[in-house]
C-alpha cells in the first residue's frame, strides 16, 4: 500500500478536489487544518477543468522574444 496526496476544499460537508481526483470508492483520510489567511474567498485556488488539462502546446521559446529588440516599435 503506498500514501499519495490530493489538495481539497472541504466546505460546508462537501469536498471539493484541487485538481487530480483520486479513483476511489472509499478511503480513510488524514485531514490538516490550515489557517484561513485573511478573505476566506481568497483562500480558495482556482483550477482550470480537467476538460482542458494537457490540450495546451508550448510552440518554440518562451523565453525570448518572438522579434529582435530593434524590431520593437514601443520607445519609438
Amino acid at each position: 500500500m503506498s500514501l499519495q496526496s490530493y489538495e481539497a476544499i472541504y466546505h460546508n460537508g462537501q469536498v471539493q478536489w484541487l485538481g487530480e481526483t483520486p479513483n476511489v470508492k472509499k478511503a480513510k483520510v488524514i485531514v490538516t487544518i490550515l489557517e484561513p489567511r485573511g478573505d476566506a474567498s481568497q483562500s480558495i485556488r482556482r483550477m482550470p477543468s480537467v476538460r482542458i488539462r494537457g490540450k495546451g502546446k508550448i510552440l518554440g521559446d518562451i523565453m525570448s522574444p518572438a522579434a529582435p529588440v530593434e524590431e520593437w516599435n514601443c520607445a519609438k
